[in-house]
Order: structure tokens, then C-alpha cells, then sequence
């Protein structure tokens, strides 16, 4: 007899395949900076330069989070501060050319992991993971 708190619901199984699928990926990592270094990376990338508040409310972290993995990043050239513009009790953080050369090659390698495996997925597998990817975008942005 099967009970019903034997059966995963949906966001259990979701919440597994998004771990299983992350694990996966930093696997295929080639560098010792760690997934919040890399993410932080990413999110300076993305952002552009901004000031560490801005960067920890973008990544969801406490500020000493930010100041901590920052001054890691900085020791090892991956990013550069530059005193703020505007507000001299500020800086702006951005991302070094090593920053962006060391993300770039880290994702290459990640995006090329998964693209072989994603060929052996027919059109509508495609497609469907298009989709999901956007819906779990939305999901981890709110």
C-alpha cells in the first residue's frame, strides 16, 4: 500500500532536479572560487558596475557577505573598487578583465557540459526546458 507522504509533491521533486542539475554543473567547475564567488561574478557582469549594498540586495545576502566574498575577489584581481562618484563614504565595484576572463571560461565550460547534453533531447524536450527556464527565472525572482 503506497500513502501519499510516500509520493513526492511537485516542489519536492522540482527542488530535487534543480539541486541534482546544480551539483551536476559545479561539477563541471575548473576553478577554486567558490558558487558564491562565481555568482557574484555573474552578477557584476550582469549589473555592471554598482556599490556592494546594491549587489547584495541583487544576490539576496547580508552585507557582510558581500564585503567578505568582495575582498576575496579583490586579493585575487577579479574585481576592482573605485571610490563612488557621488557619496565619498561609498565605492563602486565592477568586474576586473581576469574577472571577466575567469567567469567567461567557467561558464564556457558549463555551457558546453550542457549542451551536449541537451542534443540528445528531441524538439519538444527543447522546447519544454526553454519554457521551464523561464518560469524558473520568475520563480527565483520573486
Amino acid at each position: 500500500m503506497t500513502y501519499a507522504k510516500d509520493m513526492p509533491t511537485d516542489s519536492e521533486r522540482l527542488a530535487l532536479a534543480v539541486a541534482r542539475l546544480n551539483r551536476r554543473l559545479r561539477q563541471e567547475r575548473q576553478s577554486d572560487l567558490t558558487p558564491t564567488q562565481l555568482s557574484i561574478l555573474g552578477a557584476l557582469r550582469a549589473l555592471g558596475p554598482t556599490t556592494p549594498s546594491s549587489l547584495a540586495a541583487h544576490e539576496r545576502v547580508r552585507p557582510p557577505t558581500i564585503t567578505r566574498t568582495l575582498n576575496c575577489l579583490a586579493e585575487d584581481g577579479l574585481v576592482e573598487r573605485e571610490p563612488h562618484p557621488q557619496d565619498g563614504r561609498q565605492v563602486v565595484v565592477s568586474l576586473s578583465k581576469l574577472g571577466e576572463k575567469v567567469l567567461g571560461e567557467e561558464r564556457s565550460r558549463r555551457d558546453a557540459w550542457l549542451q551536449t547534453r541537451l542534443k540528445h533531447l528531441g524538439p519538444r524536450e527543447r522546447a519544454l526546458l526553454r519554457e521551464a527556464a523561464a518560469i524558473l527565472t520568475d520563480l527565483s525572482d520573486t
